[in-house]
């Protein structure tokens, strides 16, 4: 399985684990979202892949600029 795929024009990173039904991988999106992920499942030979996105809220820049 890649890493990441991208969907509708946003790149999404697979959250690793392997799913043995889509119950399960649909109840684990439920927590990603609720955490403030968007999320994506897919199935492919027989198994659920969760893939995850969020943007970040805010960038901290430490250091001087250049």
């Amino acid at each position: 399985m890649e890493l990441a795929r991208t969907f509708g024009g946003k790149k999404f990173m697979w959250d690793g684990e392997v799913y043995a039904d889509k119950r399960e991988a649909e109840e684990v999106g439920q927590q990603y979202r609720g955490d403030g992920f968007e999320v994506e499942l897919i199935e492919e030979e027989g198994h659920c892949f969760l893939f995850t996105r969020r943007v970040a809220k805010e960038v901290i820049v430490e250091g001087q600029p250049i």
